[in-house]
C-alpha cells in the first residue's frame, strides 16, 4: 500500500459546500478523533470558510482547499495533500473522473457516493491498474449504495466460513422499510445516466448486464437469468410478496465484484438478488404491484427525452435535500438471506437511524474516509479500483457498529 504518512491532511472532504459534504463535514467535525487533520474543499473559498465557521470548535482551524473538477491542476493538488479525499461532488460520470485519476496516480485514497454504474466501469477501466500500481484504493459507492449491501454480504460469507457450512449460492437482500428523502444531487446523477442510455445501446448493454463491474467478465460462471426482478411476485422461499429494489442495479454489481476480486470467495455458484419485501397477505400484493407499475412507469419516461426534460424542472435542483426533521426521522432495514451449498441458512440484519440517503449515509462515507486514513494495518491487502467490503471489510463494518449501525448475522435452525 501506498505511505502516505507525510502528507498534510489525513481527510479532504471534496464538495463541502453541498447538501451532503456539508453533512459529512458536519459528522466528522463531531465524531473524528482530534488529531485527525480535515480539510474542506470546493469551488469557493468564502463558501467553504461559511460552512467552517457552523461547524464549531473543533472544526476552526480546518485548512480550505480551492479546488475545481474543471480545473485538473487544483485536482491534482488536493490529491497530493491527502491521504483520503471523501467526495460528494457529482453526477460522478460529467464530474469524478479527473479525481479519480489524480488520485490513482498520486496514491491517495479514495471514497464516494457514486451510484452510477456506466462511471464505475470507466473508472475501472481507466484506474484499477494504475492505483493498484500506487496503492491507491479508489473505493465507490460508501454510503446506503453499497455499504449495506456489500458489508452484509461479506459477513454471511465469513459466518458461513467459520461454521464450515459450505459456499453462499441463492442469497437475497430484502428492504424490510425504508423512510427517507431524495436530494437534487442524485437526482441529477441518475437523469444523467438515463440520458447516456438513452442515446447509447452499448451504454444500455452495459448498465444491463449483470456483472457490469466484474473484473473478468469472461471468468464469471453461467449461472443463467440474473436479471434484477421487474414485476411483483409471491416468493415462495421468503414467504412473502416482492417486488423491485430500486437500487439492485447496481448493489448487486457491486456485490459481485467483490467476489469476484476475492478470486470468488463467496462461490462459484453465488447467486444474489435486491428486492423489496412486502409481507405474507394476499392483501400485501397491492403495494408490490403498485411499486412494480410506479417503477415501471418512470424507467419507460426517463426513457423518453420529453419527459426527462420535464422532471429537470420539476424535481429537486443540485444542492437541495431533505429537511433536517426528514433526515431525523428517517431509518432503514434490510435482511439478506443466505443458502449455502451445505444447505445451512442464514439471514443477515442491517438498519440505521436517520434517512438513508443523507443522515445515514453521512455517517458512512465519513466513517469510511476515517477507516482508510486511520485503519491501513487492519485493511485488506488490497489496491485499486475496490468495493467497500473489499477495500475495508471488517474494519469498516466495526466502525459503523460502534456508529450505531446495526449488522448482524444469525444462522437459521434446520
Amino acid at each position: 500500500m501506498s505511505d502516505a504518512a507525510d502528507r498534510e491532511l489525513d481527510v479532504v472532504v471534496f464538495g463541502a459546500t453541498g447538501f451532503v459534504g456539508r453533512l459529512v463535514a458536519g459528522y466528522l467535525a463531531g465524531h473524528a478523533p482530534d488529531n485527525v487533520r480535515i480539510g474542506l474543499a470546493g469551488r469557493s473559498a468564502e463558501r467553504l470558510a461559511d460552512i467552517r465557521s457552523r461547524l464549531g470548535a473543533a472544526a476552526s482551524q480546518w485548512p480550505l482547499l480551492a479546488a475545481d473538477s474543471a480545473d485538473p491542476e487544483s485536482i491534482a493538488a488536493m490529491a497530493r495533500t491527502a491521504r483520503v479525499v471523501a467526495t460528494t461532488v457529482g453526477p460522478y460520470r460529467r464530474l469524478g473522473m479527473t479525481l479519480v485519476e489524480a488520485c490513482a496516480q498520486a496514491g491517495t485514497d479514495y471514497a464516494d457516493l457514486s451510484g452510477e454504474v456506466l462511471f464505475l466501469r470507466e473508472s475501472i477501466d481507466r484506474c484499477h491498474d494504475l492505483a493498484a500500481g500506487t496503492g491507491a484504493r479508489i473505493v465507490h459507492c460508501c454510503g446506503f449504495d453499497s455499504i449495506p449491501s456489500d458489508l452484509a454480504v461479506l459477513a454471511l460469507h465469513e459466518a458461513a466460513r467459520a461454521d464450515d457450512a459450505g459456499d453462499l449460492q441463492d442469497t437475497t437482500l430484502v428492504l424490510t422499510g425504508m423512510k427517507g428523502g431524495v436530494s437534487g444531487g442524485t437526482l441529477a446523477s441518475g437523469m444523467g445516466q438515463w440520458t447516456e442510455m438513452a442515446t447509447s445501446a452499448e451504454s444500455r448493454r452495459i448498465v444491463a448486464d449483470p456483472y457490469a463491474l466484474s473484473p473478468d467478465r469472461q471468468a464469471e460462471p453461467d449461472l443463467g437469468d440474473q436479471k434484477d426482478l421487474e414485476w411483483a411476485r409471491y416468493d415462495a422461499d421468503l414467504g412473502i410478496w416482492i417486488s423491485p429494489f430500486v437500487m439492485a442495479g447496481l448493489n448487486t454489481r457491486v456485490v459481485r465484484r467483490s467476489n469476484a476480486l476475492q478470486e470468488w470467495a463467496y462461490g462459484r455458484r453465488f447467486r444474489y438478488r435486491e428486492v423489496t419485501g412486502f409481507g405474507a397477505s394476499r392483501a400485501a400484493a397491492v403495494p408490490a404491484s403498485a411499486l412494480a407499475a410506479g417503477l415501471k412507469s418512470l424507467t419507460a419516461g426517463m426513457a423518453f427525452g420529453p419527459s426527462r426534460a420535464l422532471a429537470s424542472r420539476l424535481l429537486p435542483v443540485l444542492g437541495e435535500g431533505p429537511s433536517e426533521k426528514a433526515r431525523r426521522t428517517g431509518f432503514f432495514r434490510m435482511e439478506i438471506h443466505a443458502r449455502t451449498s451445505a444447505g445451512a441458512r442464514y439471514v443477515a440484519r442491517v438498519e440505521a437511524s436517520g434517512d438513508p440517503g443523507y443522515a445515514a449515509t453521512s455517517v458512512m462515507l465519513g466513517e469510511s474516509a476515517l477507516c482508510l486514513a486511520l485503519d491501513r494495518d487492519r485493511l485488506p491487502d488490497r489496491a485499486g479500483v475496490l468495493t467497500p467490503a473489499t477495500a475495508m471489510g471488517d474494519a469498516l463494518a466495526g466502525r459503523l457498529r460502534s456508529a450505531g449501525q446495526i449488522l448482524t448475522t444469525e444462522r437459521m435452525a434446520g
